[in-house]
């Protein structure tokens, strides 16, 4: 099928264009928000083929189709609901009672600050793999750094970073509700160079200081004072002094007040992560990698992200991150163990289709349509990527990336041979602890 046609079988599993209220995507899912749903759309929508696997997070359906793949449906499903023009009425009213009741402040928190950061994930794996590759090529030939397309490689996988602050501010500034380039100009502000030329009370002012933590802190307060000054400000004077007032205030706050509280709290970020790493090694990867499936289901794993964010800007790698991609290979082993085992031979195809995306670091369909349903496998992978994330930590291995997980995270590490063995623990404890807890097989659908 064309993307049009599987978006148009879609829409009709779903309930047609009436049922639908929104439609947006991540990386590997479209995630649609539906006015009526049933157990029998998960099942139908669960069924058709090209679909890895669902995923329910309140009133919304995650239907699993890869990356790439989510991006095209999405945009093919809102150009055929586009064209149709339909109005929800009664069912929007449905469909917001639901999101209230669902939408917990905690979720909407992680939720909201996540989204500062999704927008920027292809430039962290696009910026992340250049660096990684060209570290690799320079451990084999050292003397390649001095060549010239080498260094200006060095300077594109560096540009993200570089600029991070900037991408992060303007999204805040988006995410909070103020005006994204505000936000912008004052991530700018607190990252000039010139700053530490400029003394206040005895001390040079640091530029960066606290960095996307500083950042977030400052575009959410400009945010909350553009909005009240809105209020206060007539209309006719609003285009000149909102924005004014805007940076002043909020630029004064940000170097006195919020860079420094958060340069603080990014110092215990930094300090707390590579402590209990540094002095829990091996027990401390192991906690965390496995109980790192139950957080990504529970949707507590959006909170990682300016974590991972926060590590990468101050040194250059986030030890979390290779520790945490564990789960997902303890759920390859896992799997395999599933494959061998079983008698159900649409079982044996979804394990079949779903494994290569796994191993290459997307792990929803193995989840959804593996593991979780089964029960007892998903313990087994938790096992896995628990003892794959002790290797990991006990090395402190670190990854200038995020977004990406899986194999190809491999070449973004500082230490490929230990991260590759510890996938390959995670696949072997994981294949183990699944084949000895066991399942029940499920029966052949008539």
């Amino acid at each position: 099928m064309t993307n049009e046609e599987f978006a148009k079988k879609i829409i009709e599993t779903l309930g047609g264009e009436k049922n639908i209220l929104s439609a947006t995507n991540c990386i590997t899912r479209l995630r649609v928000r539906l006015a009526e749903s049933d157990e029998k759309i998960f099942d139908a929508v669960r069924k058709l083929e090209g679909v890895l696997g669902i995923n329910l997070d309140g009133d919304e359906l995650q239907i699993i189709l890869g990356p790439g793949k989510a991006t095209s449906i999405k945009n093919a499903v809102n150009e055929i609901l586009q064209k149709s023009k339909i109005k929800i009425g009664d069912g929007k009213e449905l469909h917001e009672q639901i999101r209230a009741k669902n939408a917990t402040p905690i979720k909407l928190f992680f939720k909201k600050i996540a989204s500062i950061f999704i927008p920027l994930i292809p430039g962290f794996i696009a910026c992340g793999l250049i660096t990684g590759l060209v570290g690799v090529a320079l451990k084999i030939s050292p003397e390649l750094a001095e060549d010239n397309f080498i260094k200006l490689l060095m300077v594109a996988g560096n540009a993200v970073f570089w600029g991070m602050n900037l991408f992060v501010g303007y999204n805040a500034g988006k995410v909070f509700g103020g005006t994204p380039i505000i936000g912008g100009v004052l991530a700018a502000l607190i990252s000039h160079p010139a700053l530490k030329d400029i003394i206040f009370f005895g001390e040079n002012l640091l530029p960066g200081r606290g960095g996307i933590i500083s950042v977030i802190l400052i575009a959410a307060f400009a945010a909350w004072l553009e909005k009240n000054l809105r209020k206060i400000i007539p209309e006719m004077f609003d285009l000149f002094l909102t924005p004014l007032f805007t940076v002043l205030i909020s630029g004064a706050a940000a170097i006195f007040i919020l860079q420094p509280v958060g340069g603080m709290i990014s110092d215990a970020i930094g300090n707390l992560a590579t402590g209990a790493i540094d002095s829990g090694g091996a027990f401390v990867g192991f906690v965390l990698a496995g109980i790192w499936l139950p957080l990504v289901m529970f949707g507590i794993h959006q909170a990682f992200t300016p974590i991972h964010v926060d590590l990468i800007s101050r040194y250059g790698v986030t030890i979390l991150l290779p520790i945490l991609a564990m789960a997902g290979a303890g759920q390859v082993g896992a799997a395999i163990a599933v494959y061998f085992k079983t008698k159900n031979k649409f079982l044996k195809k979804t394990v079949a289709s779903a494994l290569p995306v796994g191993m290459m670091g997307v792990g929803e369909p193995l989840i959804y349509g593996v593991t979780f349903p089964l029960g007892k496998p998903f313990i087994g992978a938790c096992i896995g990527g628990a003892f794959g994330g002790a290797v990991q930590a006990s090395a402190m291995v670190g990854a200038a990336t995020l977004g990406i997980s899986g194999l190809p995270l491999a070449a973004t590490t500082n230490n490929v041979g230990i991260y590759l063995l510890g996938v390959l623990v995670a696949y072997v404890a994981g294949f183990i602890a699944t084949w000895i807890l066991g399942f029940d097989d499920p029966p052949e659908e008539k």
